[in-house]
């Protein structure tokens, strides 16, 4: 089981930070290898992304979300084995950390190979540095969702 945290300091506020995290199906803009994300009810999303020309497919529940705060979720049905939260901690008025932790379990001998050289920590940080790309330079979100589960 591979343990990942990571964060970013973006300069927006952590509102603006947390509702674009809300925008699931935006994630492709700045995640690396995720071709398209489908939410499909207010906690079910289903993800295909394409890794090092693997191909994948899987559901995930979103299992807490509190505006501002965090979003947590879990992996429930397909071919990938994870569990993360991300948080959002205000810095002042116009700054905001992002701070992710990702618990990834290895499925065949290439995820094996992948985390053992660090694949998936690297991932994660160039994901979060696109993401502070990404909304920096937008400036605002594209869209929010506010409730809690």
């Amino acid at each position: 089981m591979t343990k990942v945290e990571e964060s970013v300091e973006v300069a927006v506020p952590v509102s603006t930070a947390y509702n674009q995290w809300t925008q699931f199906e935006e994630f492709p803009q700045f995640m690396d290898g995720v071709e398209r994300i489908e939410q499909r009810t207010p906690r079910l999303t289903h993800w295909v992304t394409s890794v090092a020309g693997v191909r994948r497919e899987f559901d995930a529940e979103i299992t807490e979300q509190i505006p501002d705060e965090r979003v947590a979720w879990t992996t429930v049905e397909g071919e990938v084995r994870q569990s993360g939260v991300v948080t959002f901690h205000r810095l002042d008025e116009d700054h905001a950390k992002v701070m992710l932790q990702l618990e990834h379990d290895p499925q065949g001998l290439a995820d094996s190979v992948g985390d053992k050289l660090g694949f998936v920590t690297r991932q994660a940080q160039g994901d979060l540095k696109r993401f502070k790309s990404y909304i920096e330079r937008r400036g605002a979100e594209t869209g929010a969702w506010r409730g809690t589960i």
